[in-house]
């Protein structure tokens, strides 16, 4: 149905239907064109109030979710991911899949790219992303690990798919190597560890 339509969407919603799916402009509607949804419901589904909350599910809001790591050595730099499909470098973690814990997310993706991850602790900030070049906004965590330092260097590997290398920065010259709200969330991270805090940002930025 169309995505505009509303009295019909929300009969759907009252019947148990889900949405799967959005067909962008595949709907002539007067002199242009708007986006169709699908919905469908299985046999079996519940409907009415006992199938609300599943419904609700599919057709609210969902936001993506970033779990990143400050990993810094005795020297105080802090560890940057050069990664093959773009040109600004970032904190090691990634994107929390559904329906995983984001502290076990920040491990794992540490684990998969450079071959071990540090002891992931407590969260130093929750930052907002804006929409950037075909991304929606997310929310990041960015938590803190134990310093690296010895041995343990050497068992960080960029895995060389993903990652193409790993660089120690100093704090100084992240504006260098990442984005500007990357090089802020960095540096706000860097400020919640010496602090003991834990910062809300937006943009990298700590809103007060």
């Amino acid at each position: 149905m169309a995505a505009d339509d509303w009295p019909a969407r929300r009969d759907l919603h009252r019947r148990g239907f889900r949405l799967e799916g959005r067909l962008r402009q595949a709907r002539a509607n007067g002199d242009g064109f708007v986006d169709e949804l699908v919905y469908g419901r299985l046999a079996g589904e519940p409907a009415g109030a006992e199938g609300f909350t599943w419904v609700m599910n599919s057709v609210t809001p969902r936001k993506r979710l970033i779990a990143h790591a400050l990993v810094t050595d005795a020297a105080g730099r802090v560890l940057l991911c050069e990664t093959n499909f773009k040109t600004d470098w970032e904190l090691p973690g990634g994107i929390v899949e559904p329906g995983e814990a984001p502290r076990l997310a920040c491990e794992r993706e540490m684990v998969e790219e450079m071959g071990w991850s540090p002891a992931v602790g407590h969260v130093l900030v929750v930052d907002w992303l804006r929409p950037y070049k075909g991304w929606e906004d997310a929310l990041e965590l960015v938590f803190s690990t134990g310093v690296v330092a010895g041995p343990d260097k050497g068992r960080l590997v960029a895995d060389g798919v993903e990652i193409r290398a790993l660089h120690w920065v100093a704090g100084t010259d992240l504006d260098d190597v990442m984005t500007p709200f990357g090089a802020a969330r960095a540096r706000s991270a860097l400020a919640a560890l010496a602090s003991g805090r834990t910062l809300y940002t937006e943009a990298g930025l700590p809103v007060e």
